[in-house]
């Protein structure tokens, strides 16, 4: 079974949303040293839950993302688009992490799909 392994926020203002975010939940924040503005949120440990990532809004009205580990992008992809939905921005490497492709749901709700390979380039 696939479980969501990550949330994405999407922020105006990084930096503001990075302030509001530590100070309401205590939250940590990182920059990461890839090709884009991106912060890994550390949300906590020792109890459920998960950790996600903060960027800069890539689009006006872009929501919050959640992403599900799958074995194989491809074939998760074929699978969405076999149930209804559709895939809004294709396969694409994140450089030492793996392959993430976005989709919809039929009820138009984004969410992301990552196939986990350190080689990813």
């Amino acid at each position: 079974m696939s479980r969501v392994v990550h949330f994405e926020i999407p922020a105006d203002d990084p930096d503001r949303a990075v302030t509001f975010y530590s100070q309401v939940f205590g939250w940590n924040f990182n920059k990461w040293q890839g090709p884009n503005d991106y912060w890994l949120v550390k949300t906590g440990s020792g109890q459920p839950g998960i950790d996600g990532g903060l960027l800069r809004r890539p689009y006006p009205g872009a929501g919050t993302v959640n992403t599900v580990d799958v074995n194989s992008v491809d074939a998760a992809a074929q699978e969405v688009q076999n149930a209804g939905g559709k895939v809004v921005v294709p396969k694409m490497p994140i450089p030492g992490v793996g392959y993430l492709a976005y989709c919809q749901d039929t009820e138009g709700n984004t969410f992301g799909i990552m196939q986990a390979d350190a080689n990813a380039r």
